[in-house]
């Protein structure tokens, strides 16, 4: 049985969510938007980036506007998370792939806006725009990638997902994620995306201070959806995964508060993992989750209120 402690944290940052609760950042509105604000500080999720899947410029645009109009009425959404156009084919996972464009900063201006703060690309196809990115205050991630040389980048997104793997005779994006300290790093720990051994591996060979915990959650998370359209592709979730009809992984079905739970069942959770994205952003901490010993969260607090 769990014994209850005194110890705290902040609330949860998540820097990678496509939604939860069948709310699409690609597809929805503003009061959608708003409404699973709600339903994640539920969850002691007290900020968050949007998510925006590969898609169309045109769409991107809309979708930009509508999160932005949104973050006006919740100061919990913190920012832009573009996860795609700028990205390499060959580790395209379920991104369409007729939506991608060359990594120049002429192709950046047209989606281009002041909230967009992360941004996923390949940094072997860089054409100018991380310079760009990063002179303009823009966090900027590798992902969906084969290169090995990551020193330019600020981060690595979803670690061995979607990159080249670990090759003892050569440099590739998951060693380097894994042996370059400076580097902060995503991983997803939902018991699915990556198994309990590379997260060993991976917790190891990571700098604590340096492990950003996100769910790349779908749509579909925390709600009855079974088959949906995400990134331009059937996808469908069989209680344990979510893949789509060629099988491959999508993204997570598994938000923070689960997986904080999971990797404390393998002894591996570091309260210190939830303070790093507070300093990888420069953010304030922000309210307070009381949690016991099995990492369930026992009462949640948001300014100066309790949630849960």
């Amino acid at each position: 049985m769990s014994q209850y402690t005194s110890f705290e944290t902040p609330l949860l940052i998540e820097q990678h969510i496509h939604g939860a609760f069948g709310t699409d950042f690609n597809k929805s509105d503003t009061n959608d938007v708003l409404k699973l604000a709600d339903k994640l500080l539920d969850v002691g999720i007290g900020g968050f980036y949007p998510t925006l899947v590969t898609d169309s410029v045109e769409n991107i645009k809309r979708q930009i506007a509508v999160i932005k109009n949104a973050a006006l009425a919740c100061p919990r959404i913190l920012g832009i998370h573009l996860e795609g156009i700028f990205i390499n084919p060959e580790k395209k996972g379920i991104h369409n792939p007729k939506h991608f464009l060359p990594l120049t900063v002429d192709n950046y201006k047209f989606i281009e806006d002041d909230f967009i703060k992360i941004v996923t690309l390949a940094p072997e196809l860089d054409c100018g725009l991380i310079e760009y990115l990063k002179d303009n205050g823009v966090k900027v991630q590798s992902g969906h990638c084969i290169g090995g040389k990551l020193n330019s980048v600020d981060g690595v997104t979803h670690t061995f997902n979607a990159m080249s793997g670990i090759n003892h005779r050569a440099s590739s994006t998951a060693l380097s994620a894994l042996i370059n300290d400076e580097l902060y790093a995503e991983i997803i720990p939902d018991g699915v995306h990556v198994c309990e051994e590379a997260l060993k591996l991976f917790f190891r060979a990571k700098p604590a201070n340096k492990v950003i915990l996100v769910s790349d959650a779908l749509p579909i998370t925390n709600s009855n959806i079974k088959a949906t359209v995400f990134a331009d592709s059937k996808i469908f979730y069989d209680g344990v995964r979510a893949v789509s009809e060629t099988g491959t992984i999508a993204g997570s079905t598994t938000l923070l508060d689960k997986s904080v739970k999971y990797l404390g069942s393998l002894s591996l959770m570091n309260t210190q993992f939830i303070y790093n994205p507070y300093i990888y952003h420069g953010i304030e901490p922000n309210g307070k989750i009381l949690w016991d010993n099995d990492w369930n969260i026992v009462s949640i607090e948001y300014e100066g209120r309790k949630i849960k």
